[in-house]
């Protein structure tokens, strides 16, 4: 086998068993995970520099210097581990780095509790929801925890899965964990409070641009995975139209720039209402609204919107590969 065939093989097979794994086993408990050891990191930096002045300059700083940081050292490890080991050395490290990049299973195996609690008690389905979301549970209605519960499905179907794919395709593996790195400042730092103001909000813009192309990306793959359960031709071409243009329409419904794409998209599909009001850290967020029909949200939604996510989830896995395959045959 020639080299470059070589090293097209061994990133497939990176691709596919890191997203095998993924789906098979999720992020299990007893495993160290990096994205714990970012979190460290960034509560180190916030605790030691989030005081005095020049907030917003020493939280750009920190951001800048984390995320190249994480891409030089992996790329530096990469190149250690192909020129003193074997490229199967590196093939096995992309392998674990690409595994626990992606969160798809562990999202919908949390979304999945979030129901099963809340068909115990209401209080047990608050608690559940906090697990996964950043918004005060404690006095929200059964309805707005199932809706919590799937803005979540969605929103990190982009952040947890599309996006770091679509980096790994663009800068691959160094690229990819430098973008969890992104996401991980983003979902500590990046919110518009007293706090973090200042401080985050570099975090939370770098982290706008990098998921700028894979939000709406998401959203489209979202669209095309309800298009592949629909039957009859011209029921798949006015069901397309129809949810990308309740997307163009209320994707920019949310405080986030992206964040609403993949919302949309799923409220578009489950033909409900997403945003509306939400308190973080006791602070009221007066969101808009994601659509207009306020019907109340079932188990069979949930169901649905999984069925989604894990189609756009394989969509995704081949667009990807076929760009691996057109990249390295040009080159």
């Amino acid at each position: 086998m020639a080299e470059a065939d070589f090293s097209l093989f061994t990133i497939h097979c990176s691709l596919l068993i890191g997203w095998f794994l993924d789906l098979l086993i999720g992020d299990p408990a007893w495993l160290p995970h990096p994205v714990v050891g970012f979190g460290k990191m960034i509560a180190f930096g916030e605790h030691h520099l989030n005081n005095g002045r020049y907030r917003k300059v020493k939280g750009a700083l920190m951001a800048i210097i984390y995320i190249i940081g994480i891409f030089v050292a992996v790329w530096f490890l990469r190149t250690i581990l192909s020129s003193h080991l074997s490229p199967l050395a590196t093939h096995l490290f992309d392998t674990v780095v690409i595994f626990f990049c992606l969160a798809g299973t562990t999202l919908i195996r949390e979304v999945r509790q979030v129901f099963l609690a809340l068909d115990r008690s209401l209080d047990e389905g608050r608690k559940q929801v906090a697990r996964i979301v950043g918004r005060d549970t404690s006095e929200l209605s059964a309805q707005e925890v199932r809706t919590a519960a799937l803005e979540t499905l969605a929103e990190n179907l982009s952040d947890g899965v599309i996006a770091p794919l679509f980096w790994f395709a663009i800068l691959g593996v160094p690229g990819m964990l430098a973008y969890k790195m992104v996401n991980t400042l983003d979902s500590m730092i990046g919110y518009k409070t007293d706090r973090y103001r200042d401080f985050g909000c570099w975090a939370a813009h770098i982290d706008d641009i990098a998921n700028y192309i894979p939000a709406r990306l998401t959203a489209l793959l979202m669209v095309l995975g309800d298009w592949c359960w629909v039957s009859g031709v011209s029921h798949h071409l006015s069901t397309i139209t129809q949810h990308l243009h309740f997307v163009r329409q209320n994707g920019r419904n949310h405080a986030s720039p992206n964040s609403g794409y993949p919302e949309a998209a799923l409220a578009g599909i489950l033909n409900c209402r997403f945003g509306g009001p939400h308190y973080y850290f006791g602070q009221l967020f007066d969101k808009p609204f994601i659509g207009t029909n306020e019907r109340p949200l079932n188990t069979d939604d949930m169901k649905k919107a999984v069925q989604i996510n894990r189609t756009a989830e394989v969509l995704m896995v081949v667009i990807v590969s076929c760009w691996l395959l057109a990249i390295t045959g040009v080159s």
